[in-house]
């Protein structure tokens, strides 16, 4: 049995599908809450901010403020205010996450000659507008290309639906350059502040996660225990042949308290 203090929790495929909450993962989380455990989740998805993802988690059985969520883009907000503050970026994605872009200080444009960073991210309504201007940016003007996240899709009740990673591989093929950074899942930015906002250490932590090359690779390179659940994109099958083994596979979430010491 594992003696934990955090648990770091994906959201999509792990915590819900869609609209509704995977079935015991809102009495789960009340049980590691109430036996004084911190919870913090973190999506690779930056359609909303984490005002929006907290208030959906509550209205699924699981009450969460903006400060329980770390999202991708949060996190790259935070990061070029670091390396590059005020810069001027060209952002492949939705509203929401300009909006995000702004708040962290960062100059939205639209003209490749004056744009520093690409940013490219799930985005549904990505066109060839969007990447025509990326792609004269990083091609011709040295724009630097990074992005949210790398997922290939995103599981949604029914299936999955193309994610960021598609995004990424058409300006990698068209320009002939690589993507510098990713922010999310597995990048250590994203789990560094995770652990840092619970104020335990990554080796007293679960990551608990749907996907072998985000969740799990994320989780073992901070040295944190693992826990991979089949609720989402992977399938049992999938794990014999992986490079990446988690310590754990569950059916669910509802089966992390058989394996913690509370």
């Amino acid at each position: 049995m594992l003696n934990l203090r955090g648990f770091i929790f994906d959201l999509d495929g792990t915590i819900y599908l869609s609209e509704h909450a995977i079935p015991g993962a809102p009495e789960t989380i009340a049980t590691l809450r109430a036996r004084g455990c911190k919870t913090i989740f973190i999506s690779n998805k930056p359609l909303e901010p984490g005002s929006a993802y907290a208030a959906k988690l509550t209205r699924l059985g699981i009450p969460a403020t903006p400060d329980d969520v770390i999202t991708s883009g949060r996190v790259m907000g935070a990061h070029l205010a670091r390396v590059a503050p005020g810069a001027r970026v060209f952002v492949i994605g939705e509203p929401p996450l300009l909006d995000e872009m702004r708040q962290a200080g960062l100059q939205i444009v639209e003209d490749p000659a004056h744009i520093e960073y690409v940013i490219a991210a799930f985005d549904r309504t990505f066109d060839y507008r969007k990447w025509n201007i990326a792609f004269q940016a990083i091609k011709f003007h040295g724009a630097h290309f990074v992005a949210t996240n790398g997922d290939r899709t995103c599981p949604v009740e029914g299936g999955e639906v193309p994610d960021c990673g598609g995004i990424i591989a058409a300006l990698e093929a068209t320009t002939g350059k690589k993507c510098e950074l990713v922010a999310g899942k597995p990048s250590p930015l994203i789990i560094e502040t995770g652990i840092a906002r619970m104020g335990v250490r990554a080796d007293e932590c679960l990551v608990v996660g749907d996907r072998l090359d985000t969740d799990m690779v994320m989780g073992q390179r901070a040295g944190a225990q693992t826990a991979l659940v089949l609720t989402g994109v992977t399938r049992r099958e999938h794990i014999a042949s992986a490079s990446v083994k988690p310590d754990y596979v569950l059916e669910s979430v509802r089966e992390i308290l058989g394996i913690v010491n509370l």
